[in-house]
């Protein structure tokens, strides 16, 4: 067989990654935070991005042509790069949203309040700040008597006299080292008596997060509607005393996505401009147009960042119209939902959904990562239309947040006396012409954090 070196002419077809598709399906899977991050990043480093303020903006952004911008101008006007505001005049009566700061009060600060009106002497009060500021988010000491002890060289008993003073403070059942001696905190501090209600907490915590009623009432002799009165009780009390100096910081907000309103009796799709702004080429950069040596590194340099810019614009755009599409054939499929609520939801694919709109499905999955929608039914994430579902008798799909709010709802109304087992939920719904296994039965019931019946019983 002969062997060498030959030049062959051949056709093929593959996809090439350029840094500018990279880009944009990069920004079709940024979520609104890592968005806005990234578009802050881009409009410092390119100055000749701006963000639209106007239609009339994106109206002068799509006709503009790099060919007319004049950068000689640009650099006569900023030879001076000094930070003057010509234009600016202080205005002394204005009023700033600034000017007013709101902390909230932490548990730690709302205990040293109350410490500098305790009864404690002054060899104690280092102790006694020192146990505040060990108490974690919850409001329990996690730090041992013993080695607080040993910090400040004094007797066990003396920090537990500290301590016992300490969980005399507000809220209730602060400064506890576990659940059951915070509860009993606020059992005594509350001045009830009643000896059994101390008896469960100390000895059958575990038998009653496990509905163990019987047996309680066995070991304590008493009826088991009189361990459901405790119980009751006992589960009005505060298991973490410190949650409620939770900072309003540590709140996260949903800005949505996308809008769907109902106008005239039609759905109508809106892109919100403030997780996805409209992008332009600034105005003064625009309007500064002179010839320029082509061949020059100013030119050179500003003319890539003309480009980015504009290859930026466009996949900002695409973003815009690949999101609306999507969330369009969602409305378009998923109108039974939006009419009549989660019943009614249908069992949804990707494919259908890439199918319809004529994409990939990749970019159907990006377009809803971390997307969220809000409509007439409340703020829901785009991945919540999009889920499995079991068939009826008919062969028609059922979502399974269809299928959950059934769940629900037969739950809400059983008789607490005798709760619906998983078969008998399965059996229900079966008769409803919905084939279920139990097992399906227990896994939903689960993934909506619903106790089985053993554990719903009530006497």
């Amino acid at each position: 067989m002969k062997m060498g070196f030959h030049l062959n002419i051949e056709q093929i077809q593959k996809l090439v990654m350029t840094p500018e598709l990279k880009q944009a399906i990069q920004i079709l899977q940024f979520n609104t935070q890592e968005l806005s991050q990234f578009l802050d990043e881009q409009l410092l480093a390119n100055p000749l991005l701006d963000i639209a303020t106007s239609p009339q903006d994106v109206e002068n952004s799509k006709n503009s042509n790099k060919e007319e911008i004049d950068w000689k101008e640009y650099f006569r006007e900023y030879d001076d790069i000094s930070y003057r505001q010509p234009n600016y005049h202080k205005d002394k009566d204005e009023v700033s949203i600034e000017q007013f700061l709101y902390n909230d009060t932490t548990l730690t600060e709302h205990l040293m309040f109350q410490l500098q009106f305790s009864i404690l002497k002054k060899r104690h009060y280092s102790i006694a700040k020192f146990i505040i500021e060990s108490l974690d988010k919850n409001g329990y000491l996690t730090l041992p008597v013993s080695e607080i002890a040993e910090i400040f060289h004094v007797s066990e008993d003396a920090v537990e006299n500290v301590l016992s003073i300490i969980q005399t403070f507000d809220p209730l059942g602060v400064a506890a080292r576990d659940l059951k001696e915070c509860l009993l905190i606020q059992v005594r501090q509350r001045g009830i008596q009643d000896k059994r209600i101390a008896d469960v907490i100390s000895h059958h915590l575990d038998d009653l997060a496990n509905n163990r009623l019987a047996n309680i009432a066995k070991e304590l002799n008493i009826t088991p509607k009189e361990v459901q009165e405790i119980a009751d009780f006992i589960k009005t009390l505060e298991p973490k005393p410190g949650r409620i100096f939770g900072s309003t910081h540590d709140v996260k907000y949903i800005t949505p996505d996308v809008t769907i309103e109902k106008v005239d009796g039609e759905y109508v799709v809106i892109v919100n401009d403030t997780t996805a702004p409209r992008l332009t080429i600034n105005s003064f950069y625009r309007s500064m147009l002179m010839n320029e040596d082509k061949d020059s590194s100013t030119s050179k340099f500003l003319t890539d960042k003309l480009n980015a810019a504009m290859w930026l614009v466009k996949s900002i755009e695409q973003r815009r119209q690949t999101i609306y599409k999507v969330v369009k054939a969602i409305v378009d499929y998923q109108i039974d939902f939006f009419e009549m609520g989660k019943k009614y939801l249908k069992p949804l694919t990707l494919k259908q959904i890439a199918d319809e709109i004529g994409v990939h499905e990749s970019t159907v999955s990006r377009a809803v990562n971390g997307k969220y929608v809000q409509s007439p039914r409340g703020v829901f994430e785009l991945k919540f239309f999009f889920s499995s579902g079991v068939s009826n008798q008919e062969g028609e799909g059922i979502a399974a947040e269809s299928i959950k709010s059934m769940m629900r709802e037969l739950i809400d109304n059983e008789n607490p006396k005798k709760p619906l087992s998983d078969q008998m939920i399965a059996d229900l719904l079966q008769n409803k012409g919905i084939n279920i296994s139990r097992r399906t039965v227990a896994k939903y019931r689960d993934e909506m954090n619903i106790q089985p019946s053993s554990k719903r019983k009530r006497f």
